[in-house]
């Protein structure tokens, strides 16, 4: 291979992960490609220079002399190329609808009433709604501009996106107001953890917030009576059935449903706006983000 081919942005990119995380694998993970796909980015930028720039052990990479010299070069052009890109993005974007996406249970707390109120304003807001995650991987993947998710206990840090708090919210035990429990105060834990309740998807985030506190304390729920694919189908199938469900607080509002604690458990939650991990969000965004601060404060 020719030593004079200009190395391509994205193995330079490859390079500059793998020497930034100390291995392949973790830089795969941040750039959201194959760990194959890393190694012939850098076998490739290797070959063109015609000398090695990584030092492989068992225990990572490590940068040899010849490619620091690369990577202080490397890492000022994908910055510069990185800030043209974000300009270029604002100025695409700042004047068109702002593509939101929010969870099933964000949209049906906070997002939808905002957006009904938004009347005469000059933005413009495009909204699909579906599970927590796939807002994220829609944000990640620069389909939508702003994402609005459930956050969950002691999660890992998701690549592609960051993320800023919005609103506390709490996954709670709740029966119609026809229910015989609506006239109590309280469920023991014994008495939940054996009833057959109206829940979430496996793939949701309340279903998701309640498990994973179970599983820290090695509680189990009993089957469930019902999973329903988004909150208006839980509320829906517990009023039908006369069954307790368990659904987030803001997504009960209204609904006539009656909480009811549960003896030494509670489910808390937070819900954050999601963002793409590089650049600021550009004006209508902006806006957008500080219209949904404000409503979630009320």
């Amino acid at each position: 291979m020719s030593h004079d081919r200009t190395p391509d942005i994205e193995e330079l990119r490859a390079f500059c992960a793998a020497a930034d995380l100390g291995g392949i694998g973790r830089a795969a993970v941040r750039l959201r490609i194959s760990q194959p796909a890393v190694s012939k980015r850098l076998h490739n930028l290797e070959a063109s220079v015609g000398v090695q720039l990584l030092e492989r052990s068992p225990h990572g990479v490590k940068l040899t002399p010849a490619g620091r010299r690369l990577y202080d070069e490397a890492e000022r052009v994908l910055q510069a190329l990185d800030r043209v890109s974000e300009v270029v993005s604002g100025l695409v974007r700042s004047g068109g609808p702002v593509r939101l996406a929010a969870s099933h249970s964000a949209a049906d707390t906070l997002v939808s009433e905002l957006l009904g109120r938004l009347g005469d304003s000059n933005l413009a807001v495009e909204l699909v709604t579906a599970n927590s995650s796939v807002v994220r991987d829609m944000v990640a993947d620069g389909r939508v501009d702003l994402g609005v998710a459930a956050s969950r206990p002691n999660h890992t840090p998701y690549p592609g996106v960051r993320e800023r708090p919005l609103l506390t919210d709490e996954i709670v035990l709740a029966v119609a107001d026809t229910h015989p429990w609506a006239a109590r105060d309280e469920v023991s834990l014994r008495e939940f953890l054996r009833t057959r309740l109206v829940v979430r998807d496996a793939g949701s985030n309340s279903r998701w917030t309640v498990e994973a506190v179970l599983r820290e304390r090695g509680l189990v729920l009993a089957a469930p009576l019902v999973e329903a694919g988004t909150p208006q189908a839980a509320i829906r199938e517990a009023r039908a059935r006369r069954a307790p469900v368990l659904l987030g607080r803001g997504v009960l509002r209204g609904h006539g449903f009656h909480e009811l604690p549960v003896t030494d458990l509670s489910f808390p939650r937070e819900f954050v706006m999601v963002l793409p991990a590089i650049g600021e969000p550009p004006k209508n965004v902006d806006a957008l983000m500080e219209l949904l601060a404000r409503a979630a404060r009320a």
